[in-house]
């Protein structure tokens, strides 16, 4: 049983590297396997989904965190464990694209251009692609301002554009050139007034970690009030309502969020769900963010009621 393993990501300079390790099922054949680089957005989603349905893939993301902690060659190898480490079973051998993985329990070797000979390895080129430009877009919804959905973090005159207006975000890699050399303070933030919004990134965010989607960000529900974070989870839809500080925060979470503001985004959340024809159960949670020189502190309480 021989995995094919690839990455997709080394080279952007936002977001996580991701790795695929597939193998295939003997007893079906998918037509038009090849490099991920060499297929349409249409053909490579196509391909994703065949291969999902047929054959046992295993999926490992590395983020930023991690690639700035440890370079982005210990990452990626790091994504390529996981991915293996995610498949059904363990393979007797792993192909991978490029040069073999050090420290490997699963027998594997190199193999240059792989994505270009071998379909195990074009099958997971496609897999890790697509997997990644996934995530980039449900980052294009948090950060609007980068176009990340049009790039995918990769470092294009737009993308360079836009980092040199924007400064860098929370999932830029920030010990990359040009972004080391575009890296926002607090100050800039007070003064651009970007705190309130680097904030309701931020929880947007630990909505991803806590294996949520993002749907929306400051959606106005006129004549309401603006919903800063619409996000689902398999069972509900969740509302979010963040308050961000960059000074010390006196007082409970409970005292910030006034009632009066819950009970305009009650108004807000009906409209919503009414013009969405949404039918799933509901949550509303409160964040309470503090931005300091040494990180930022969190905090998220759940479920708040408006009864």
């Amino acid at each position: 049983m021989i995995a094919g393993v690839d990455e997709a990501g080394r080279g952007p300079l936002a977001g996580p590297v991701v790795a695929a390790a597939v193998v295939l099922n003997d007893s079906v054949s998918i037509d038009g396997l090849t490099d991920s680089k060499k297929l349409s957005p249409k053909k490579r989603e196509l391909l994703y989904n065949l291969i999902i349905d047929s054959a046992d893939v295993g999926i490992g993301i590395v983020g930023v965190d991690e690639i700035e902690k440890n370079n982005i060659l210990q990452a990626t190898h790091s994504a390529m464990y996981k991915a293996m480490g995610n498949l059904t079973q363990k393979p007797d051998k792993a192909l991978i694209d490029g040069f073999s993985l050090p420290k490997q329990s699963i027998p594997n070797e190199g193999v240059i251009k792989g994505d270009d000979k071998i379909d195990c390895i074009r099958a997971a080129s496609i897999v890790a692609k697509v997997t990644r430009d996934h995530v980039m877009k449900q980052y294009d919804i948090i950060f609007p301002e980068y176009g990340f959905a049009r790039h995918k973090g990769y470092g294009t005159e737009y993308h360079l554009e836009r980092l040199s207006i924007y400064k860098a975000c929370l999932i830029h890699r920030k010990t990359f050139t040009p972004v080391k050399d575009n890296l926002p303070t607090i100050t800039w933030m007070r003064n651009q007034q970007k705190i309130g919004q680097w904030g309701q990134q931020l929880a947007a965010l630990e909505y991803l970690r806590q294996g949520d989607s993002v749907v929306a960000m400051n959606h106005h529900c006129h004549p309401y009030s603006q919903i800063d974070i619409i996000a689902e989870s398999k069972n509900k839809i969740i509302f979010a309502e963040v308050k961000t500080s960059a000074v010390k925060i006196i007082g409970a979470i409970e005292q910030r969020v006034k009632y009066t503001q819950l009970k305009r985004m009650d108004g807000a959340i009906n409209k919503y769900l009414i013009e969405k024809n949404i039918k799933k159960d509901i949550r509303l949670d409160v964040f309470s963010i503090q931005i300091h020189k040494n990180g930022p502190k969190m905090k998220q309480i759940k479920d708040i009621s408006l009864e």
